[in-house]
């Protein structure tokens, strides 16, 4: 296997797809703009792309990545077919209904959660603040509208972390050293007796 060529890394994509997405959707949760750009996103970039990097981590036997590109991104090709069915009265999904698939992804995410903080200090706090936003969003769609805002600008801060992760990946091959670091595991491997 020494004479393989080298592939490049899926996840520069998928967090990409994730962190824009994500960005894009907190922008209208704070009131900056419609629903109608979060829609192309969602099934492209968020959806489409997220699935495609999915696919690309399963064939570099990274489970995690695999688990976590492919299941975001069918959450965010669902998230736009909620919005359309809502938008043409095909199906009405209420507050409640959205609530309730945003609870089903906070239990994936809280799963996620603890082997992200395994890998290293970034993706251990991009998987926080994704768990708090949701979990934000899911008191807002159960009678306390007002934290919409808050995950809003909250999930910001996952977005903004998901992109970091994205560009320490690039510098490093770019520049061939370490340009942002991503810090130590929360969780440390048990060392060996």
């Amino acid at each position: 296997m020494a004479n393989e060529a080298p592939m490049g890394n899926p996840a520069v994509v998928g967090l990409a797809g994730f962190g824009i997405t994500t960005f894009l959707l907190q922008f209208h949760n704070v009131g900056w703009c419609g629903v109608g750009p979060i829609i192309a996103m969602a099934f492209i970039f968020g959806g489409l792309a997220q699935l495609i990097a999915g696919f690309m981590e399963f064939k570099c036997a990274n489970n995690f990545g695999f688990s976590a590109f492919v299941s975001y991104g069918a959450f965010w090709i669902a998230l736009g077919v909620i919005f359309i069915l809502n938008h043409y009265n095909i199906y009405h999904s209420s507050t409640t209904d959205v609530g309730w698939f945003l609870v089903s992804w906070t239990i994936y995410t809280a799963i996620m959660w603890i082997p992200a903080m395994r890998i290293h200090g970034a993706m251990a706090v991009t998987f926080t603040f994704l768990l708090i936003g949701f979990v934000l969003l899911d008191f807002a769609h159960f009678g306390f509208p007002g934290l919409t805002k808050i995950a809003g600008y909250e999930l910001m801060l996952c977005a903004s972390s998901a992109l970091y992760m994205m560009a320490h990946v690039i510098y490093a091959q770019v520049f061939g050293y370490d340009v942002l670091p991503v810090g130590e595991p929360w969780i440390k491997p048990k060392k060996k007796s």
